[in-house]
């Protein structure tokens, strides 16, 4: 270790890049931008990197590592500049020492990298802030990850949607227009039309696709 800094675990490095991989090809199947899916800024409110770190990692390329007292204030300066009151106002000092069960004193000196930082502060601070474990001490290729393995699992849903309504459309065109449009919705097209002879042409259709999907008798 020097000057505040040491090495990444390369474990974390490798799960990040298959993290990436993986919401990469998601997105792309998805027809999903990826500066959506990969945005830094996002990323880094989400994971605590900063963003030219976050920036530095999603390139595959590997930043140093500050060390664990470097790491937590990082995070810390992060999280009060991130998280705020209901009224858009930073948490003082003495409302982190009494959300995390401290004193003003301890509070100010972790604040101010007075003092080193045990597991119990931190988990104290993430609980006040809402964080997940590991927030502030999670080395950042470790920390990354787990932001994007959140983004991995909301594109993953959207995959299983598209894919559920693809597979009722091919199975059952009635059910696909009545989930689009309703009975309701399309009752109120119909009696948008001019004549009572598009009206009929609509009806007359809408035989014709209950007749072709007409489901056996049970």
């Amino acid at each position: 270790m020097s000057d505040g800094f040491e090495s990444p675990d390369d474990a974390a490095t490798v799960v990040l890049t298959a993290v990436v991989a993986r919401v990469t090809a998601l997105a792309d199947r998805l027809g999903v931008p990826h500066a959506q899916v990969f945005d830094t800024g996002r990323l880094s409110v989400a994971s605590g990197v900063p963003e030219t770190v976050v920036k530095v990692l999603l390139g595959g390329r590997r930043a140093g590592e500050p060390d664990v007292q470097a790491r937590f204030l990082q995070r810390l300066d992060l999280l009060r500049r991130t998280r705020l009151k209901p009224n858009g106002r930073k948490y003082t000092q003495q409302e982190i020492a009494d959300g995390a069960g401290m004193s003003r004193q301890q509070a100010g000196a972790l604040i101010n990298g007075d003092r080193r930082p045990t597991m119990e502060h931190c988990d104290a601070i993430q609980r006040f802030f809402r964080v997940h474990a590991g927030f502030l001490t999670a080395e950042d290729p470790e920390a990354l990850a787990g932001a994007l393995q959140h983004t991995e699992q909301e594109l993953l849903h959207k995959l299983a949607d598209r894919e559920r309504e693809a597979a009722l459309a091919a199975r059952d065109p009635l059910e696909r227009l009545l989930q689009d449009h309703g009975v309701r919705g399309i009752a109120w097209r119909a009696a948008q039309l001019p004549t009572d002879q598009h009206r009929d042409k609509v009806a007359e259709w809408l035989d014709m696709l209950l007749e072709s999907v007409k489901r056996p008798e049970s």
